[in-house]
């Protein structure tokens, strides 16, 4: 037999636990792990002392492209991905102008690719002008479904009362990713952002505004029959309803929310540390992880948002909310692993498995023969400072400049070629659409 690649000795973390063994990759996938005696490849790699993991799929990203190229653009945002260790990104419709049409998806999809390096999918932004052409918006080659926002966030998408909500619920069967804050108290708290003192984010938007749209979304959702997907969920309260609700809800945490506490992080990083829905307290923090290991939460994305730095040094409350975060989903998830927060196994369920789950995804997110060749290698023993410099984000600065991460992506696979090989990228613009079981063969 001879394959084109083939991975020696590497601690394989498959669906049915660690196997230490040879893979073998051929055509762009995974061939046989377990490589018969005799076998030759093209190429091979040492992969003797590394663990290697499916590729990672971050499932929340905000690239900005188009609308705000100064910030970050779909090569940046796919560079920083693939040197991060992520083979595949979701990348969401709140850009300028809002992917709400046929044609702004098609656009997206034009300027990906031979640009992205990683693969990729793009959502469709739920707005009341779009409603009536969600369901066929959804099925396109490309579309990772429908993302709906309940509260006012980046970008002007908004669909915040019950009645446009449930008709766009009812508005077809993928399931729905929702930002889910309650707007009408967002308004109505407006008034405590005290100007210059981000520590008052978390008061203006509160855990309660994140409990009431999070309760109306499964209510509403359980009335129309349509599956969703919470994401960013940052408050203890709501995961009560999120765990009663897993016929109908999966949810989403994300690293900021697992990593970051306030008022720490405000009085460190001041509006560096802005995202919606807010870093909380250390009792919120405490309840997400909890969740991470009774299974409530389903994936962790990274919630990608850069601004550049002159924006993000503002005066509070008028300055824009996210903080980059795809290249160091893997280094900030690895080093909680070593620390024992969470399994090795746990980090590649709600990185890979989890994703492939929830959203249907063909043929990605696990390590298993005849399945995309999409792999992370990664040094388990290696210690290094996440570093400014490393950013590959046209923003150019992380909230974790200076954190010690332990654990590293060394290599990033996609698709059985080598596209980052020890904080290079060496194979440009590979990146394809993601399929989808549910839109396969639909025009």
């Amino acid at each position: 037999m001879t394959y084109d690649l083939i991975l020696r000795g590497g601690m394989c973390v498959t669906p049915w636990g660690r196997v230490t063994a040879d893979l073998g990759i051929l055509s762009g996938k995974i061939a046989a792990i377990g490589v018969p005696g005799g076998a030759k490849a093209a190429a091979e790699i040492d992969a003797r002392h590394l663990a290697v993991l499916p590729g990672a799929i971050d499932s929340q990203v905000h690239f900005r492209e188009p609308g705000a190229p100064h910030k970050e653009d779909l090569e940046t945002g796919s560079r920083a991905a693939v040197l991060g260790g992520v083979t595949a990104v979701f990348e969401m419709p709140n850009t300028s102008p809002p992917t709400t049409t046929a044609a702004l998806l098609a656009d997206k999809l034009a300027r990906a690719k031979g640009r992205m390096h990683c693969d990729h999918a793009f959502y469709v932004g739920a707005s009341p002008d779009s409603i009536a052409d969600l369901a066929t918006l959804e099925m396109l080659p490309g579309a990772a479904g429908v993302k709906m926002f309940m509260g006012s966030s980046t970008g002007t998408l908004l669909v915040a009362e019950d009645e446009p909500i449930g008709r766009v619920l009812r508005a077809g069967r993928r399931r729905m990713a929702v930002h889910a804050e309650d707007e009408a108290r967002l308004k109505a708290r407006k008034p405590l952002a005290r100007a210059g003192d981000p520590t008052s984010h978390p008061e203006v938007r509160d855990a309660e505004a994140a409990r009431l749209a999070t309760e109306r979304l499964i209510l509403l959702a359980r009335g129309a029959g349509r599956r969703v997907h919470v994401l960013h969920v940052s408050t203890a309260d709501e995961l009560p309803l999120l765990a009663g609700a897993k016929d109908i809800a999966t949810a989403e945490t994300t690293l900021n929310h697992l990593t970051l506490t306030a008022p720490e992080c405000y009085e460190r990083l001041g509006t560096f540390a802005q995202m919606n829905p807010p870093v909380r307290d250390a009792r919120h923090q405490a309840a997400l992880w909890a969740a991470i290991n009774d299974g409530t939460i389903d994936v962790i994305g990274s919630d990608h948002a850069p601004h550049t730095r002159e924006e993000k040094g503002g005066v509070y409350p008028d300055t824009p909310s996210g903080m980059p975060g795809v290249q160091t989903l893997l280094p900030l998830l690895l080093t909680h692993a070593a620390e024992g927060r969470l399994s090795l196994e746990r980090v590649v369920d709600l990185t890979a498995h989890g994703p492939q789950r929830i959203f249907g995804i063909a043929g990605k997110g696990r390590i298993a023969a005849g399945w995309d060749a999409d792999l992370t290698l990664v040094d388990l023993k290696r210690e290094r400072r996440i570093e400014n410099s490393w950013i590959a984000s046209r923003c150019g600065w992380t909230p974790y400049d200076g954190f010690l991460a332990k654990g590293w992506p060394v290599m990033t696979i996609l698709r059985g070629r080598i596209v980052m090989r020890d904080d290079a990228v060496i194979a440009e613009g590979l990146g394809q659409p993601i399929r989808f079981v549910e839109t396969l063969g639909a025009v």
